[in-house]
């Protein structure tokens, strides 16, 4: 029994210090997709606004991608995204976090260096 509890404790401690407080898991490419899917209408038809989802999935992605590293992913993943629609107009996915109300300092584009 004390070898077990010596056990357990040991395993706590190690989960401790393998996670440091704050950190967050990298975001997924489908955690992405999920967030900017209700913005492809509007990205590529120039016409209308964005729709009340799409503020929504803008409006998550900007929580969900926080750390430098969730970031870079969250990058990379647009532009995978984004490169699978060739009708999608850069100036209005440019211009789309604003109309949104986000911030995000990287842009939402086929051309986005997602390494920066």
């Amino acid at each position: 029994m004390k070898g077990l509890v010596i056990s357990v404790i040991a395993v706590v401690t190690m989960v401790q210090f393998m996670a440091e407080p704050g950190e967050t898991a990298v975001v997924s490419c489908d955690e992405v997709d999920e967030c900017l899917v209700y913005c492809v209408p509007y990205l590529t038809s120039r016409t209308g606004y964005p729709s009340a989802l799409c503020f929504g999935g803008l409006a998550k992605l900007e929580k969900i991608a926080v750390t430098t590293a969730e970031k870079q992913t969250a990058r990379c993943c647009i532009k995978q995204a984004a490169a699978g629609f060739p009708s999608i107009k850069e100036d209005v996915a440019s211009s789309l976090p604003s109309k949104c109300n986000v911030q995000f300092n990287y842009p939402i584009s086929k051309n986005t260096n997602c390494h920066e």
